[in-house]
Order: structure tokens, then C-alpha cells, then sequence
């Protein structure tokens, strides 16, 4: 499923209509049982069960009235057994349906909640992974982001791409945790490398400012706990006619190279401070240059991909997955990484996944 440039995760479906006739399909079966059983097995006992059931589904007006049902079938039952001690059971109808009903109503104000705080949750989400053309020029990009708490749809994972004087800039990092402080921390990353992408003619100088102000963030808004909250980065230019990619690695992830069905891993020759981490152990950036012809594929993804397992603990074969790929569009590639990664997880992601796939077209 691709959305706004993003391949995502299909959501959820909600309740399908037969869980919810549940309750209906419930009431009958408990009055069929009670009606063709002898007295003494006493299945009209069960009839508070079903408004009960009603109220995980059903607004309260819809609940009340099949305890209202359940109630009249409970009188209707005793005429035919006079014995089946009516009043005790119609006491527990009538008490079970207005909880029930209460139940109901607290329900439906919790979803309304945290239907604003989706959506919220969305519109901070936005603020750091922006729609953006999926070609500058002769590069075509494509985008993949998957939450790893679906209903959350909000994580630490960022990207961004800007097309500067210096050449096509990439971004992709992970924050370290989930939730909005994670989007926090994201967001102020990704508003460095904004600005900084288009002043600065150094990546080195751009890593830098993203590191102050992701500083800047933890110490307005510090962790909770004492780890201290870091984030991984790469930064990657692609000059204007190719030829060369030049790679800024913060503790990322390396990325992958696709080259003629080879599938080449570009490691730094040596590391790079994690952002918020360089006043600790020192601000000494470095820059790798590789080539990088036209139909060559780049993949960037976060650490979510290489770490997704399987039920038996396997992680994901990501670089085996690569070097089986034909040549492809990016888009093709996400999509089909959407689907391969989803079936080894068996939807169960445990880290947030962002990926970006990059190709030098012809001129």
C-alpha cells in the first residue's frame, strides 16, 4: 500500500459484522438451550452474559436494549418452566445491562480520546516525515516508514532529502525510543539538516549543527531515567551528475549498494560521533566517497529492518535479500521490502522501520 510517497503497513481491519452480532447470535443461544433443556441445567442463568458481551461493541442505547431483550425473554421463559427461579435472573439482567451500559459509555469516551491523540500523533508525525518528490533531477527516490506500534503510527525513525546547490542530501537516523519524545528529538534533528543542508558547503558542518541541536533538545527536554537520549545518522550527497556518492556515517546502520547484482556494503573507514554524543567523545566527523553509476541502487534503512526476526529469533537477511534483486525502481524495491520484511516478522515489528531507496537514472 503506498500512501503520500510512503509505502506503509495496511491497517487494521476493525470488527467484522459477524463479532459483531456476537451478542445477538449469543442471546439466541443461550434462549434455544434454555427453552429445549430441561429445566434443571438452567441455561437462562447465562442471559446476563450476552449484554455484558454487548458492551465492548456497542454504544450504550443498542446494549440497553438487548438487555431489555434478555430481560423479556427471561419472563417469557418462565411461563413455559415456572420453576426456573425468575427474579434472581432478571435481578442479574437488570444489573450486569446497566453496568454494561456504563461500561459502553466510558468505552466510546476512551476511543474519542485517543482518536484526538492519533491524530495529533499524525500531524506530529508530518512534521518530520514530509511528503517529498520522489525524483531531483536524475535521482529517484522512494520512501518506506512502518511504526512498530501500528495503532501508535508515530516513532523516532526520520528522513529527509533536499536538493541543494551542492548536490542531492539525504538524511535517514533513529532516535533512540518511541513515542513523542522520540518525535521530538526527530523533529529537531531534521529541522537542522533543513536549514544546514542548503547554508553549508561542508557535510561535516551540517553533521555538526545536527548534533547542537539535537543537544539543544535533550537538554530543554532530558530522558527519563539516566541513559541519556542519542540518535544515529547518515548523511549522503549526491553530486549533480553522479559518478560519486560522499557518506557521513554517525553510528548508522551502513547502507547498500546494488551494482550490476552485486551488492556492496559502504562502511565507514572510521566512525563518526552519534549526534548529541560529540561533546562526550569528540567531534571528529569523517566522509567516505564511492562510486556511484547510473543504475546503481542505494538502499538506506534503519536498524528496525537488519533486527526484524522472525517467530525462531532470525533476523531478517537483509544484504542476502538485497543481492537477490533484480534491477528495479525504487518504488518496486520498498515494495517488495514492505512485503518480504512483513512476511518474515509475521507482522510483528519490534523497532520502528524507515528506508529510503535512491537511483542514478540516465541523464
Amino acid at each position: 500500500m503506498i500512501e503520500s510517497g510512503r509505502p506503509r503497513l495496511r491497517r487494521r481491519p476493525g470488527p467484522g459484522r459477524l463479532v459483531r452480532l456476537s451478542p445477538v447470535i449469543l442471546t439466541v443461544v443461550i434462549a434455544s438451550l434454555a427453552y429445549t433443556t430441561p429445566p434443571e441445567l438452567a441455561f437462562s442463568r447465562l442471559l446476563p452474559a450476552a449484554p455484558a458481551l454487548a458492551a465492548a461493541m456497542w454504544p450504550v442505547l443498542p446494549t440497553v436494549l438487548l438487555g431489555t431483550v434478555c430481560l423479556l425473554l427471561m419472563i417469557g421463559l418462565s411461563l413455559v418452566f415456572p420453576d426456573l427461579g425468575t427474579w434472581w435472573t432478571a435481578a442479574g439482567i437488570i444489573a450486569v445491562t446497566v453496568a454494561a451500559a456504563y461500561g459502553s459509555h466510558l468505552r466510546l469516551q476512551r476511543e474519542r480520546t485517543l482518536f484526538q491523540v492519533r491524530l495529533v500523533a499524525d500531524a506530529a508525525q508530518q512534521v518530520v516525515l514530509s511528503p517529498m518528490p520522489r525524483r531531483f533531477g536524475d535521482v529517484a527516490i522512494e520512501s518506506l516508514y512502518l511504526a512498530a506500534a501500528a495503532e501508535a503510527r508515530i516513532g523516532g525513525d526520520f528522513y529527509e532529502v533536499a536538493d541543494t546547490p551542492y548536490g542531492v542530501r539525504l538524511l535517514i537516523g533513529d532516535v533512540r525510543g518511541k513515542g513523542l519524545p522520540a518525535v521530538g528529538s526527530a523533529a529537531a534533528i531534521v529541522n537542522a539538516f533543513r536549514e544546514a543542508a542548503y547554508d553549508e558547503t561542508d557535510m561535516v558542518a551540517v553533521a555538526r549543527r545536527m548534533d547542537a541541536s539535537s543537544t539543544r533538545y535533550n537538554a530543554a527536554f532530558p530522558a527519563d531515567g539516566a541513559t541519556e537520549r542519542f540518535a544515529t545518522a547518515l548523511l549522503v550527497q549526491i553530486p549533480h551528475g553522479g559518478g560519486h556518492i560522499d557518506i557521513l556515517n554517525c553510528g548508522h546502520p551502513p547502507p547498500l549498494l546494488l551494482n550490476r547484482g552485486e551488492v556492496r556494503v559502504l562502511e565507514p573507514a572510521s566512525p563518526s560521533p552519534l549526534l548529541s554524543l560529540a561533546e562526550l567523545i569528540g567531534d571528529h566527523y569523517s566522509v567516505d566517497s564511492f562510486e556511484f553509476a547510473a543504475g546503481d541502487l542505494l538502499l538506506l534503512y534503519t536498524d528496525g529492518i537488519a533486527e526484524a526476526r522472525a517467530r525462531d529469533g532470525e533476523f531478517f537477511p537483509l544484504t542476502a535479500w538485497m543481492r537477490r534483486q533484480p534491477p528495479t525502481p525504487p518504488r518496486e524495491l520498498l515494495t517488495a521490502l514492505h512485503r518480504d520484511l512483513v512476511h518474515h516478522s509475521r507482522g510483528r515489528l519490534d523497532d520502528d522501520v524507515a528506508a529510503l531507496a535512491v537511483r542514478l537514472c540516465e541523464p
